[in-house]
């Protein structure tokens, strides 16, 4: 057991931790200036719109290349109707693939739907260098030539990307590299460049003619990441795969701020109800459940905002996941409370019950929380997106909460509790 200031330095560090991290969950101030909250579509309201992806004309082996590279291209479109957090997500049922447009705070859709469901167009052009200014020429060249993309390796182990063109596109392609050794041509995909706000990775430099219609692109600036980006935007703009709007849903604001607000009162009421059934239940112990409880409840708002990869959009079923496992939280200490008590009836002082508790209840605690964390992963993984936030939620706030009472109710009992 570690000494009482051992114990009580790390209780005080846990206090620091979660005051920091409370301020910058808390939505306004520091919380709202540095690390914002990303609203879903069931929260701020907006329109949500599924559109069924046709790939009749595109060999299966290229699916998953032209689906994601749609995506790419749909997201960058809905940055134009001012969406800060766009929200395009695949789903797939066997060789069926389906877009869901997420558009929060977007109402009035009828510009948008046409702008979305656009067939993305790949072009090359060509630059002509006036001063310091240049100007793209439109080639015939376009994406409609193109037959595959790739991403491949040199002999040196280095990623490139390489595209193949059918026998037209070739003469077209060996005629445009003639004129233009030396000379940078730029890839264009919706009239944008390939790569957006990036000219030079746009536009790479011909080193010599290209007569048989197969190219590489290479350079210290092709990692395996961009070559793959590469791959999936060739492919969303080269291989005819239209989209057609097969369902469209609107959500009111006033009708998702009222969902909101009874869902937090819920939760509110929820998260009250168990700390006074800790408290009336085991007293001076519910004291310091209650405690680990509120400080599980900041981490894990603090872990959703901040550590979670590519940043975590609060919608309602998340929300819901996450006040479920609040009421699971105490769930380890309440096992760990009673074999203590059990230790206690058999004459062991507290601290040594305290030690013999969490030991014995442990194995409980283990196995309850890793079958529920393996049906979150399940159903993250295998559900839809409306799902997923309810997964993700419930999984990390189980994890967190083997954390907090393992951890931090541990410390607190070896701190304060003397009899």
């Amino acid at each position: 057991m570690k000494s009482w200031k051992v114990n009580l330095s790390i209780f005080i560090l846990i206090l620091v931790v979660t005051a920091v991290t409370a301020a910058f969950v808390y939505p306004v101030k520091l919380g709202a200036k540095y690390s914002p909250w990303r609203m879903g579509l069931d929260i701020v309201g907006g329109s949500a719109l599924v559109y069924q992806v046709d790939l009749s004309g595109v060999n299966s082996k290229d699916y998953t290349g032209v689906v994601a590279g749609l995506k790419d291209v749909i997201g960058k479109r809905v940055n134009l109707y001012g969406v800060s957090e766009p929200r395009v997500n695949i789903a797939q049922k066997g060789d069926s693939y389906q877009l869901v447009v997420e558009l929060a705070g977007v109402k009035d859709l009828g510009d948008a739907v046409r702008q979305i469901g656009a067939l993305p167009i790949l072009d090359f052009r060509e630059v002509q260098q006036s001063g310091q200014n240049a100007s793209f020429i439109p080639t015939p060249l376009t994406g409609r030539y193109v037959t595959n993309a790739a991403l491949g390796f040199d002999q040196l182990g280095k990623p490139l990307f390489t595209f193949t063109l059918n026998d037209e596109g070739a003469k077209i392609f060996e005629d445009l590299t003639s004129r233009n050794v030396g000379k940078p041509i730029c890839i264009f995909v919706d009239n944008n460049f390939i790569f957006p706000d990036d000219p030079n990775g746009s536009c790479p430099r011909v080193n010599e003619v290209i007569p048989n219609g197969k190219a590489q692109i290479s350079g210290s600036g092709i990692t395996a990441n961009v070559a793959k980006q590469l791959v999936d935007r060739f492919n969303a703009g080269a291989l005819a795969a239209p989209i057609k709007l097969i369902n469209q849903r609107t959500v009111s604001a006033s009708a998702a701020t009222d969902a909101l607000h009874k869902i937090l009162v819920a939760g509110a009421i929820g998260t009250a109800l168990v700390i006074l059934f800790m408290l009336i239940s085991y007293g001076t112990l519910g004291i310091f459940a209650s405690l680990a409880l509120i400080i599980y409840t900041i981490l894990s708002l603090g872990i959703f905002k901040m550590a979670v990869p590519g940043g975590f959009t609060l919608t309602l079923s998340g929300i819901a996941g996450f006040i479920l496992s609040i009421g699971m939280a105490v769930d380890a200490n309440i096992l760990i409370f009673e074999r203590s008590k059990e230790e206690v009836r058999k004459g062991l002082g507290w601290h040594a019950a305290i030690e013999e508790g969490f030991r014995r209840a442990w194995p409980s605690i283990r196995d309850s929380n890793t079958s529920t964390i393996i049906t979150s992963a399940i159903l993250y993984f295998l559900t839809s997106d409306f799902v997923r936030g309810f997964a993700l939620t419930l999984g990390l706030g189980v994890l967190v909460s083997m954390f907090s009472a393992i951890f931090v109710t541990r410390t607190m009992l070896e701190v304060f509790l003397k009899k």
